[in-house]
């Protein structure tokens, strides 16, 4: 008899666990699916298809930038003023049918826990690969917001 409790507990807590683990896997990868939507709009077509600049302040945290080595410094490349290019950029006569202008992308890797998330996605230009980024994200009261970038040119 006391087998068969043990047992019936046993399967319980297994029972449980498993639910509790796939509860987690499901929440997890919602919230991927948000930041792949969010990185796809604000960085892949507003930075760079669409040239769309409200897109990028919208995905964008008003802190952002991209950091970059530049020789024992760090250059910090604020979101306003990258916005601001892309929207210079697209009104000086900009050709979204030209190849030069279409951006391929790959999502290399999504890292999610809790409230801070890592994307690493790769940028291809006319079939070459040209950029390996690295998108921090932090979830706010309104949602996921990109708030800094690190990259490799290739």
């Amino acid at each position: 008899m006391k087998k068969g409790h043990y047992l019936l507990v046993i399967i319980c807590l297994l029972g449980f666990s498993s639910f509790a683990f796939i509860h987690h896997e499901g929440k997890n990868k919602a919230e991927e699916e948000a930041i792949k939507d969010l990185v796809l709009k604000s960085y892949v077509h507003g930075a760079f298809n669409e040239l769309d600049a409200e897109a990028m302040k919208k995905g964008f945290h008003e802190d952002f930038a991209i950091y970059s080595a530049k020789g024992e410094s760090i250059s910090k490349y604020p979101i306003a003023v990258w916005a601001d290019g892309v929207a210079k950029r697209k009104a000086n006569n900009y050709d979204a049918k030209d190849p030069k202008n279409k951006w391929e992308h790959k999502f290399a890797s999504v890292d999610v826990t809790g409230g801070a998330a890592q994307v690493k996605i790769e940028l291809f230009n006319q079939g070459k690969q040209v950029y390996t980024d690295y998108l921090s994200l932090l979830k706010f009261e309104s949602g996921w917001r990109i708030v800094a970038k690190v990259y490799n040119q290739h």
